[in-house]
């Protein structure tokens, strides 16, 4: 079986936790055509236009998944694999670790603050205040001069952690 194209971990974070359905499924569905994924329903997703019908849309989505063998029950392994495909980029790819951060931390709320997600939600707010001020009471220690190393550290930590569990791949 072909692996799905990296996006399909944003994309199954967004269908696990109910978000609407926009341009990123389309484009999705584009790149999984490019990747050589075949479905009748997956044809019909890339060329959708907008104005986007939800509940049409919601129907579709869930048939392309099970077209190409994507539905997973357990939801909070999904977030979990699209949290590690950031945070693994982030490591590789080096660029703005704020934007990450931000992400997870809306993951952490969106879970209902899930402790799997609570020290990146502190390291966004810590980062958030020394954007803008010399202090902040989120993080132990953290400081301008180091708070970009500290996040280095605990994304590491995170996909050392995650890659040690075999089990939490999805794919």
């Amino acid at each position: 079986m072909k692996k799905p194209v990296f996006s399909t971990y944003e994309i199954l974070k967004t269908w696990a936790l109910n978000e609407d359905i926009d341009r990123r499924w389309i484009d999705w569905a584009q790149e999984m055509m490019e990747a050589g994924f075949e479905s009748d329903d997956l044809y019909i997703l890339a060329g959708i236009t907008p104005p986007y019908n939800q509940f049409e849309l919601l129907e579709l989505t869930n048939s392309v998944l099970q077209d190409l063998g994507l539905v997973f029950a357990d939801s909070e392994k999904v977030i979990k694999n699209y949290a590690y495909s950031i945070v693994k980029t982030a490591l590789v790819k080096p660029g703005d670790h704020f934007s990450i951060l931000e992400e997870l931390n809306r993951i952490y709320y969106a879970l209902d603050r899930d402790r799997n997600y609570q020290d990146f939600s502190m390291l966004y707010y810590a980062k958030d205040d020394l954007n803008s001020s010399p202090d902040q009471w989120y993080w132990k220690s953290a400081t301008r001069e180091n708070i970009d190393d500290i996040i280095k550290t605990e994304f590491q930590k995170y996909t050392d952690a995650f890659e040690a569990d075999k089990s939490n791949l999805l794919f």
